[in-house]
């Protein structure tokens, strides 16, 4: 990855679209979870969104792998894809981009309370 597709975030959509082309091979009923994955994840991305791609990729590997053993998609995730996403993420009560962006709001307004009361 060059400079200039950090900067643009080619690399990132070039991912996405491979995503999307192997998201389209796999059942039905995987499309629909992957999909889920994805709703679930997306919140505990950061501002890029360059920290979920390696987890993505793994999510949808486990999905591609197991589809192909022929495995149904609630034997390999269960009924729990939430917590299933949550555990990829690092946890019940993982940092979300809102937790990042509240704590970040919260330093601010203290900086400037700390400026008019000192």
């Amino acid at each position: 990855m060059n400079f200039w597709e950090t900067i643009t975030g080619s690399d990132l959509t070039r991912e996405w679209k491979a995503f999307d082309v192997r998201a389209a091979a796999l059942p039905d009923d995987y499309r629909a979870a992957w999909g889920q994955i994805q709703t679930h994840l997306l919140p505990h991305a950061n501002f890029t969104g360059r920290n979920l791609m390696p987890i993505l990729d793994s999510a949808l590997g486990l999905l591609e792998e197991t589809a192909a053993e022929g495995q149904s998609v609630h034997e390999v995730l269960g009924d729990d894809i939430p917590g299933f996403c949550a555990a990829l993420a690092g946890g019940e009560g993982a940092r979300t981009y809102r937790d990042r962006w509240r704590e970040q709001l919260n330093k601010n307004v203290a900086r400037k309370l700390n400026r008019l009361g000192g």
